[in-house]
């Protein structure tokens, strides 16, 4: 018995230590990502930023080499972020970012071998290429910029589209809850007349029908009087000198 509970106790160590060694172990995977990541922005900024110095401040062959690099690498980015933040809501942008991926292999090849050239020191030979580099590069920036463009303009089309629905909805909505300036007085009144209509028709119809019964009942006096209205209170019995005076129920 005291075998067994030690053999569960150390299954039981084992187990907390494994998880926490696969704890570690995602902790510090995460950790190394994002120290990764921010690696790699940081170095991109960096080299932007030098790009742009070149592009600004170097003439002739340097500074068409440093151009073309940072119109090319800025399109592509800002495309892949666009595409990236319209699959989130829109999953028909799979296929365009399929077609993006493929286009990014050919920019990045052309990127590489710009970024080769700015070392190169013949810049003759250079200057031979800059015409077929500016139209690579171009046909790549129009493509990007086609994407790009396309996937924005899609998701300013559903968002009109939701805004045009939304309004009419909050339309509808606005219109019912101003129901309640409509006075009850009118309701009132228009009940009141109805009410009144259907008394006098009541009344209209109440001689004929006792002028109908008045030969049955042989009572010619009683079948020519009106039927009185239901609301109405109901007339005293008449009063003859051979009925016997009702005496109070106090005296005895």
């Amino acid at each position: 018995m005291d075998a067994a509970l030690i053999i569960f106790a150390l299954m039981v160590l084992f187990t907390f230590l494994g998880l926490g060694v696969y704890a570690t172990v995602k902790v510090v995977q995460a950790t190394k990502r994002g120290v990764d990541r921010t690696i790699t922005q940081a170095r991109r900024t960096v080299e932007d930023t030098t790009l742009r110095a070149k592009s600004f401040g170097q003439v002739g062959v340097t500074g068409a080499l440093a151009q073309l690099r940072l119109d090319l690498r800025t399109s592509m980015r800002a495309t892949q972020q666009a595409l990236q933040d319209g699959v989130r809501t829109d999953a028909s942008l799979q296929e365009s970012i399929a077609l993006f991926e493929r286009l990014s292999a050919h920019g990045r090849e052309l990127d590489d071998e710009l970024k080769r050239l700015e070392q190169d020191p013949d810049r003759g030979r250079i200057a031979e290429r800059l015409p077929d580099l500016r139209e690579r590069t171009a046909k790549i920036k129009q493509a990007a910029d086609s994407l790009r463009w396309a996937a924005r303009d899609r998701a300013q089309r559903f968002a009109q589209d939701d805004l045009s629905t939304l309004s009419e909805q909050i339309e509808v909505e606005s219109d019912a809850l101003r129901d309640w300036q409509r006075e009850p007085v009118d309701d009132l009144a228009a009940a009141a007349a109805a009410w009144d209509a259907a008394q006098a028709n009541g009344a209209g119809a109440g001689p004929a029908a006792g002028a109908e019964q008045g030969p049955a009942s042989g009572s010619g006096r009683w079948g020519a009087e009106p039927t009185q209205a239901a609301l109405n209170p109901a007339a005293p019995a008449p009063q003859y000198s051979w009925q016997k005076t009702r005496r109070p129920e106090s005296t005895t």
